[in-house]
């Protein structure tokens, strides 16, 4: 690796135990000594959160097109703001979400030109590439019927979440160096540990055990 730092990220449909396994890696870090940034998308800088409320609003009246404009939007000022900054000063960053969900939940879920929308994504990003991808993956139904409270895109329907589904896994397997495909809500523990020692191959050492709670994964 170069000097410049790691960049996982951790993908997957709805509530299917992202921000779970985000705060078990931070914690692994943590206990590890390895500087590292959390974060989030949509959102994770002030100008991200105003979006990431008009974008999961159920209430927003946003054209299919509008909608992909505004992710790629936040991704611009997440990577510019956040990310860049972080891997430019050797720290580990870990977000929850980044490309492949635009390219799953705005190309396959709402059927826009996925060729598009890999351009605009790539401009706003600068063609920045994690070095892992997590995908946790499991049927969209079993995950979003756990929640309360539905977002704008957890309402979207059950085909359009199956076929993020699919175009996650596809993505997994058009670059499967750069991928790994989880099982979600399984074991936090089992999950955490594969996903651990994942970051640490890529870091180049073991990294710590934190203590994790199970028996379920509640958010994400």
């Amino acid at each position: 690796m170069s000097d410049r730092g790691l960049f996982v990220v951790i993908e997957g449909g709805d509530r299917v135990g992202k921000s779970t396994q985000v705060r078990a890696l931070a914690a692994a870090l943590e206990l590890s000594g390895v500087d590292h940034v959390i974060t989030h998308e949509p959102g994770g800088t002030p100008v991200g959160n105003t979006l990431r409320d008009l974008l999961l609003d159920p209430e927003s009246d946003l054209d299919d097109r509008c909608e992909a404009l505004l992710y790629a939007a936040d991704k611009a000022q997440h990577v510019s703001r956040v990310v860049l900054p972080a891997l430019a000063a050797g720290q580990t960053v870990v977000s929850d979400r980044y490309v492949g969900s635009m390219l799953a939940y705005q190309g396959a879920g709402r059927r826009l030109n996925v060729d598009d929308l890999k351009a605009i994504a790539g401009w706003a990003t600068g063609g920045l590439r994690p070095d892992l991808t997590v995908i946790l993956d499991i049927e969209p139904a079993r995950a979003v019927a756990r929640a309360r409270n539905l977002d704008r895109l957890e309402l979207a329907g059950a085909d359009f979440h199956a076929r993020v589904r699919d175009a996650f896994l596809v993505q997994a397997a058009d670059d499967p160096d750069r991928y790994l495909v989880l099982p979600a809500l399984v074991s936090v523990r089992t999950t955490a540990a594969k996903i651990r020692t994942a970051v640490g191959t890529l870091l180049g050492r073991e990294l710590a055990i934190p203590e994790l709670h199970e028996p379920s994964q509640r958010h994400g």
